[in-house]
C-alpha cells in the first residue's frame, strides 16, 4: 500500500476529529476546515508548522519517537490509533519490501495438531484463529457451527469480512450489523498499517471497494481498534439470537494471528443457546429454527 497516501489519509483524518474546545483551544470564527488546523497541531506538539505540515503530507521517514508521541498526543490518538502510527512510521523507515524483514505469509497456515487439540477442549463456546484479513483459519465445532453461513457460500473464502460485505445473509446474522461493519473495516485497517506489503490484504481490500459501497466509506475513514475483548450479537438461523462475550488473544507462536474464545453469560438465554447449537451442530437434521427466524 502507498504509505505517504496512507499517512497523509490518516494524520488528515484523525486531524478533522478533533475540534478547538477539545484540544482547550479557543473556537475563533470562520473556520474553513472541520477539527484542528494544521498550525494548531504543530503548536500542541510542540514542532514548526512546516515540520508538521511535512508530516500530514506522508513524510513520517526519519521522524523521532519523541516527535511521533507528540503527535498522537496532540490529536488525542488512543492506544490502536497510536499504534497504527507507529506501524505506518516503522514502514516509512524501511517502506522497501526487499530491505523490510517480512512476516511469514499465513496463506497456506494450518493449525498444528495441539492447538486443534486445544480448540476442541473449548466444547462451551466457539473458539476459532483468524489472521489480520479476518480468514478463518482453524475452527472448534461450535465456531463452525456458529458461523456455518461463512463456510456455506465458496465466495465467501471462510473470511469474515466477505461474508460481512458480500454476502446478504450477514445482515441478518449480526442484528448490529453497522457496528459489525466498523469493527470488520477497522480490524482490516490495523493490520494494513502492521503489515502493509501484505498482498492479500491489498487485494481483499481492493475487491471489497469494488464491490461494496459500505466497505469503501468505512475504508475511507481510517479507523483503526484494538479487538480484544467485548460483547456481540449474533441471530442465527437455527437457534435464534445470542450474545456472547469474547476474548481475543495473540498467538506468540504465530505472531499476527488471533485466537478468539466467545461463552455466553450462566443460566442466561444465550448459554442454552449455545447448548442447542452444539446440538444442532452435531446432529442437525433433528433441529429447526425458532419461530421468527
Amino acid at each position: 500500500m502507498d504509505n505517504q497516501a496512507e499517512v497523509r489519509e490518516f494524520l488528515t483524518s484523525r486531524r478533522a476529529k478533533i475540534n478547538p474546545e477539545q484540544a482547550g483551544l479557543p473556537a475563533g470564527s470562520r473556520r474553513r476546515v472541520p477539527g484542528l488546523r494544521r498550525s494548531e497541531v504543530a503548536a500542541l506538539a510542540d514542532v514548526s508548522v512546516e515540520y508538521y505540515a511535512k508530516l500530514e503530507r506522508g513524510n513520517l521517514a526519519g521522524a523521532s519517537p519523541a516527535v511521533l508521541e507528540a503527535v498522537a498526543r496532540a490529536l488525542q490518538l488512543d492506544d490502536a490509533e497510536r499504534a497504527h502510527l507507529m506501524n505506518l512510521a516503522q514502514a516509512a523507515d524501511g517502506s522497501d519490501p526487499l530491505t523490510r524483514p517480512r512476516r511469514r505469509t499465513t496463506r497456506a497456515w494450518t493449525a498444528h495438531r495441539s492447538l486443534q487439540w486445544v480448540l476442541d477442549a473449548v466444547t462451551a463456546g466457539p473458539a476459532f484463529v483468524r489472521n489480520g484479513r479476518m480468514d478463518l483459519l482453524a475452527t472448534n465445532q461450535l465456531a463452525r457451527a456458529l458461523y456455518d453461513e461463512v463456510y456455506a457460500t465458496a465466495g465467501n473464502q471462510a473470511n469474515l469480512a466477505r461474508f460481512q460485505f458480500l454476502d446478504p445473509a450477514s445482515r441478518r446474522f449480526y442484528p448490529d450489523w453497522d457496528l459489525a461493519a466498523d469493527i470488520a473495516v477497522a480490524i482490516l485497517r490495523t493490520e494494513a498499517g502492521r503489515d502493509p506489503h501484505d498482498k492479500d490484504l491489498h487485494d481483499l481490500a481492493g475487491e471489497l471497494s469494488t464491490r461494496s459501497d459500505d466497505f469503501r466509506t468505512r475504508w475511507g475513514a481510517h479507523n483503526v481498534r484494538h479487538h480484544g475483548a467485548g460483547t456481540k450479537r449474533f441471530r442465527h438461523h437455527a437457534v435464534g439470537d445470542l450474545t456472547l462475550a469474547y476474548e481475543g488473544l495473540d498467538m506468540a507462536a504465530a505472531p499476527g494471528l488471533t485466537l478468539t474464545i466467545y461463552t455466553a453469560e450462566p443460566a442466561s438465554p444465550s448459554e442454552e443457546g449455545l447448548r442447542l447449537l452444539s446440538s444442532w451442530a452435531a446432529t442437525p437434521q433433528t433441529l429447526t429454527p425458532r419461530s421468527g427466524d
